[in-house]
C-alpha cells in the first residue's frame, strides 16, 4: 500500500550523458563515473548518487519503509553481462519502520563484462530509485554513455566504495549458515542462523529469497553466543506457493563495525 502511494509521486529525472538531473529542483543529482579496464577486458564504472542534507536512498533490499531500486540495462550495446558492488548500507527508522540505505552519496560499482572486449560499450540505463526525507518519492535518472579505452588506474571514489563492501563469510569467519524453514498459513517461516564473530553493537540481520515476487518480513535478530539467529515471515506477492532454493537465499548482518556477506544456507 505505501509504495502504491508513493508511485503516484513518480518525477522523472532528465539526463544527459554522463550526467542525470532533473528539471525541476530535486534534492539528488546523478552522475556516471566511467571507471577504468581491467585486465580481462571487463570495465569498472559506477553511479553516483549526491543527496541534499536530510535526504537518503536505498539499497537493494530497502525493508518494509523503502523503494527498491531498479536497473534497466536493455538499450545497451556490446554488454553482456552486469555485477554491481553495494557498499554497506545503515539503518535507518522512519516512522517506526525499518529502513536500509544511504545519505549524502552513495557510489555504486558496476563491472561491466563487454561481448567483444576490444570495443566500445555503449552503457544506456534507466534507474528507478527511491528518495526519502519527510516524503518519499520515486525518480529515474537514465544514462547513455559511450565507454571506450580507458585507463587502468583505479578511479578513487569508486575503489573507495569497493572497500566498503560488507565482508565475505570467509573473510568474516563465518563456520556456519543454516535455514530452517516451515509453513505457514499465508507462506512460509524461515529461521536464519549465521555462526560468527560479532560483528559489532546490536546485529541486524536481513532475508533475502534469491527469488522474485517474495515479500520477506522485516527479521527479528539476536544473538545466542556464537550465533545470530533471524526470523522472518515469507508470502508470495500473488498468494501462490513458495519454492525456495537455499542456495539462492542471501543473508546480510549489519553490524557496527562491519557487515557480512554470506551467500546460501544449508538445511538447519
Amino acid at each position: 500500500m505505501i509504495r502504491a502511494v508513493l508511485a503516484i509521486a513518480f518525477v522523472l529525472i532528465f539526463s544527459l550523458p554522463g550526467l542525470a538531473r532533473d528539471a525541476f529542483d530535486v534534492p539528488v543529482t546523478a552522475e556516471l563515473l566511467p571507471g577504468w579496464v581491467q585486465a580481462d577486458g571487463s570495465r569498472v564504472a559506477a553511479v553516483r548518487l549526491t543527496l541534499e542534507p536530510g535526504w537518503k536512498t536505498y539499497w537493494r533490499a530497502p525493508g518494509d519503509a523503502g523503494i527498491p531500486p531498479r536497473f534497466d540495462w536493455s538499450g545497451s550495446r556490446n554488454l553482456h553481462s552486469v555485477a554491481i558492488s553495494w557498499p554497506t548500507p545503515s539503518i535507518f527508522d522512519q516512522n517506526g519502520m525499518r529502513s536500509i540505505g544511504y545519505a549524502n552519496e552513495l557510489v555504486i560499482p558496476l563491472t561491466l563484462a563487454p561481448k567483444t572486449p576490444d570495443q566500445p560499450v555503449r552503457l544506456r540505463l534507466v534507474l528507478d530509485i527511491g528518495i526519502c526525507a519527510d516524503i518519499c518519492v520515486p525518480h529515474r535518472v537514465s544514462f547513455d554513455e559511450l565507454l571506450g579505452d580507458g585507463s587502468a588506474k583505479p578511479t578513487p571514489a569508486i575503489a573507495a566504495s569497493l572497500a566498503q563492501r560488507p565482508y565475505s563469510a570467509r573473510e568474516a569467519g563465518v563456520t556456519a549458515a543454516t535455514c530452517r524453514v516451515e509453513p505457514t498459513e499465508d507462506g512460509l517461516r524461515i529461521e536464519a542462523r549465521v555462526t560468527a564473530p560479532s560483528a559489532g553493537g546490536n546485529e541486524v540481520m536481513i532475508i533475502e529469497p534469491g527469488a522474485g515476487e517474495i515479500w520477506v518480513s522485516e527479521a527479528q535478530t539476536h544473538r545466542a553466543g556464537q550465533e545470530v539467529i533471524a526470523t522472518s515471515e515469507m508470502v508470495h506477492i500473488n498468494g501462490g506457493p513458495i519454492a525456495l532454493d537455499r542456495s539462492a537465499i542471501r543473508l546480510t548482518v549489519l553490524g557496527q563495525n562491519h557487515a557480512i556477506d554470506i551467500r546460501g544456507c544449508t538445511p538447519g
